[in-house]
């Protein structure tokens, strides 16, 4: 038959048709895709996040040209290593489902792993940036580490090669020093738990001085028990100081940056913790020589400040009294000597300007340049105009050597 029979030449419809209900279609397309998607690798972009109280992860995976919606339920995130953020690239293993009630169809997430970066790589960077922001690697909270304890706490594993190394490097540096050895599960799901609860449990006890927490060295799987918040926090709450010794040199773990100190090494640690005898030695010999230098430099200063206070004693008795005060009248006697020849040379000075200015002033100067003084007789008053003398009056003329009598005989006006 011929394709364009089946249809009528006025609505061009299939004459026999099937109807289904929408029920009844969406069941058949959930039985499709959940059938056909199952255990599928999905890679995208995550956006619109959103985890309600429920536990559950709501979140869209898109790529340059579309977006799928996906849920991973609680029951799978609860493991999830890493924190998902909206922008970051992802691969997601799951299945395809389809919420029949409002026929929309995503993918159910079973596991997710970011994209170009290991999870507990990526964890790790995270949780090392949030815990650096609040403040828990920051050196003001760093405590120091006592000179010579005498209880060290070590928390690692019983079995470990790690207890060996410090065990053998402490008891080599100081034999009689006290280790209480507290063993944990360092690697596994319950590791973080026993570690965290460890410390806390020593804090409590209260006896240790000092703790190594650590173990050997390992992948980033082995060591990940002490890149978990919850040892984190617990390292950051002791009151005991705490050296994290964890793997190799190379190794850095969340647990370095919150320590008190970080070691390379769980062997570097037992170097760390306590000072060898030579060393102890060594120190003890610089700290005696320098209070013995101390002590020389204090009875220096106090051997003058005694001659020092001998002096002033001896001022104080009648004999240093009297010399004193014959020191000050002697000083006080020149100082009048002096005095008074300086007032006198003064008194000289002024005597003798005093005597120019009268010498100028006295009328013997004046007749020593070719002038007289003509005074009446008897009264011997000084004549200053011819009107006060008559005619035939005898008057006394001084003159610069000698006196001379005259008679008036002539006056002019």
């Amino acid at each position: 038959m011929h394709p364009m029979d089946l249809f009528s030449s006025a609505n061009r419809l299939p004459l026999d048709r099937q109807v289904f209900t929408v029920s009844e279609l969406t069941s058949q397309i959930k039985e499709i895709l959940e059938g056909t998607f199952v255990g599928i690798w999905v890679e995208g972009e995550i956006s619109n996040l959103r985890r309600p109280s429920s536990g559950h992860m709501y979140l869209t995976l898109k790529d340059e040209a579309t977006q799928i919606s996906a849920v991973m339920f609680r029951s799978s995130n609860r493991d999830l290593r890493f924190t998902p953020k909206d922008g970051l690239a992802v691969i997601v293993y799951g299945r395809v489902s389809v919420y029949e009630r409002r026929g929309e169809y995503q993918i159910a997430v079973e596991y997710m792993e970011p994209k170009g970066i290991g999870a507990l790589q990526l964890a790790y960077e995270q949780l090392k940036e949030r815990l650096a922001q609040e403040g828990l690697f920051d050196p003001a909270h760093k405590k120091p580490l006592p000179l010579l304890p005498q209880k060290v706490g070590v928390i690692t594993s019983a079995t470990g090669a790690a207890i060996r190394d410090i065990l053998h490097v402490i008891h080599r540096r100081f034999a009689n020093l006290q280790v209480i050895l507290y063993p944990v599960q360092v690697q596994g799901e319950t590791a973080a738990a026993e570690i965290a609860r460890a410390i806390e449990d020593m804090n409590r006890w209260g006896k240790i001085e000092v703790l190594i927490v650590g173990r050997g060295g390992g992948s980033i799987e082995d060591l990940w028990a002490f890149n978990e918040e919850k040892v984190a926090r617990a390292i950051f709450a002791s009151r005991i100081p705490i050296i994290s010794a964890v793997g190799h040199e190379t190794d850095y773990t969340i647990a370095d940056f919150v320590a008190d100190v970080r070691a390379p090494t769980p062997s570097a640690a037992g170097e760390i913790v306590v000072t060898s005898k030579d060393q102890l030695c060594q120190r003890t010999d610089e700290l005696v020589g320098r209070m013995v230098s101390s002590l020389q430099l204090r009875l220096q200063r106090h051997a003058t400040a005694l001659s020092h206070l001998k002096g002033r004693l001896q001022a104080l008795t009648p004999e240093g009294m009297l010399k004193l005060q014959r020191q000050k009248l002697l000083a006080v006697a020149d100082r009048l000597e002096r005095g008074s020849f300086a007032i006198l040379q003064l008194k000289r000075e002024s005597l003798q300007r005093t005597v120019g200015k009268l010498g100028a002033l006295s009328p013997l100067a004046v007749l020593e340049r070719g002038f007289a003084l003509c005074m009446r007789l008897p009264s011997l008053k000084i004549v200053r105009n011819a009107e006060e003398v008559g005619l035939g009056d005898v008057v006394l003329v001084r003159l610069c050597q000698g006196k001379i009598l005259c008679q008036v005989k002539e006056r002019e006006m």
